[in-house]
């Protein structure tokens, strides 16, 4: 039977119409209240030294303490930076730590008494579609606001320094020169990543460094003033696992496929190849990037390691004696 009262589609055929107008406005608020939020914790980073170029960046306030988080690439191997706080003019910082092969670096500067701060969010929470807000200070133009969407997650990036960044969140919020080390954040007002490059003449690609992947690297630089960690000689992509071999193998929803076996390294003389993902470390289940980065700690360099791999639907366990990752 057909129920008479039941809203009919259009003459064209299309699903009933939407309220367009509340839509709108409800991005519009989700939006400017991210903005509200986060945009008083971003501050403008100037780094560099007088023989290795930096930048003009950003960073964001994280902590009330003066911890800041920027990229690598604007400090620029310099020991102290000048930080530009909304309403509070310039002040100098002292770089806590610098890691190239993350992008990241972190400062502390002396607030101001009532100063904005962020809170870095699950970046493992993101999914392809969802709402994200860049906040920085793009070509000189303090506290610039673009939005778009996370277009992928766990990619692979060829830092400016030609280290490999795994777990890099891609979006199409427009970011350019000065927007580094910036802000990206979720709807829900928490950071999820930072930001750290654009290709130059392609529109719609620009990438950030997970929060999860920051927050390894804080604790770092906060314990021991830099990252000491353990390499197995690969580049690794986040992917998703079908839910039946998940199930059949243990593990979680997301696994590490090999995109690059390094030459000499550690995982081609294992046996790795490229194309095998790795969905576990010493039986600890790895869900992404960010959990090798954090498996593969100091404590692990020079000893031996078993990963489980899926090769060409086959389950298979190989030892690799992990390396200390190149400084």
């Amino acid at each position: 039977m057909f129920d008479d009262n039941a809203p009919s589609p259009s003459a064209e055929g299309s699903a009933p119409d939407l309220n367009q107008d509340a839509l709108i406005d409800a991005y519009s608020h989700a939006v400017a209240a991210v903005a509200d939020s986060v945009g008083p914790a971003v501050v403008r980073v100037q780094g560099g030294t007088p023989d290795r170029r930096g930048g003009l960046g950003s960073g964001v306030v994280i902590a009330g303490d003066g911890l800041v988080l920027t990229n690598s690439h604007v400090v620029a191997g310099a020991r102290r930076v000048r930080i530009g706080l909304p309403e509070a003019g310039d002040r100098e910082a002292e770089v806590l730590g610098e890691d190239p092969a993350t992008d990241l670096a972190l400062l502390r500067v002396e607030l101001p008494r009532g100063a904005a701060t962020a809170t870095l969010g699950d970046s493992k929470m993101l999914r392809r579609g969802h709402l994200v807000v860049g906040i920085g200070n793009p070509l000189g133009f303090e506290s610039t606001i673009t939005a778009g969407i996370v277009s992928a997650l766990g990619r692979s990036l060829r830092s400016q320094s030609g280290h490999l960044i795994d777990d890099v969140i891609q979006t199409d919020a427009a970011l350019n020169p000065g927007n580094s080390g910036g802000a990206l954040v979720a709807a829900s007002g928490q950071v999820v990543g930072i930001n750290t490059a654009m290709i130059a003449g392609a529109q719609g690609l620009a990438f950030a460094v997970s929060s999860n992947t920051a927050r390894f690297v804080i604790g770092e630089f906060i314990a021991h003033g830099r990252v000491r960690r353990a390499h197995l000689g690969i580049a690794a992509q986040t992917v998703p696992l079908p839910r039946r071999v998940s199930l059949a193998i243990h593990s979680g929803a997301n696994a590490v496929r090999i995109g690059e076996v390094q030459p000499g390294g550690a995982a081609q003389l294992a046996g790795l190849r490229v194309g095998d993902i790795l969905f576990a470390l010493d039986d600890v289940v790895v869900e992404g990037a960010d959990d090798l980065l954090r498996l593969l700690g100091a404590d692990r360099i020079g000893r031996p390691v078993e990963v489980s791999l899926l090769r060409e639907g086959r389950l298979i366990t190989r030892t690799v004696t992990a390396h200390e990752r190149p400084a």
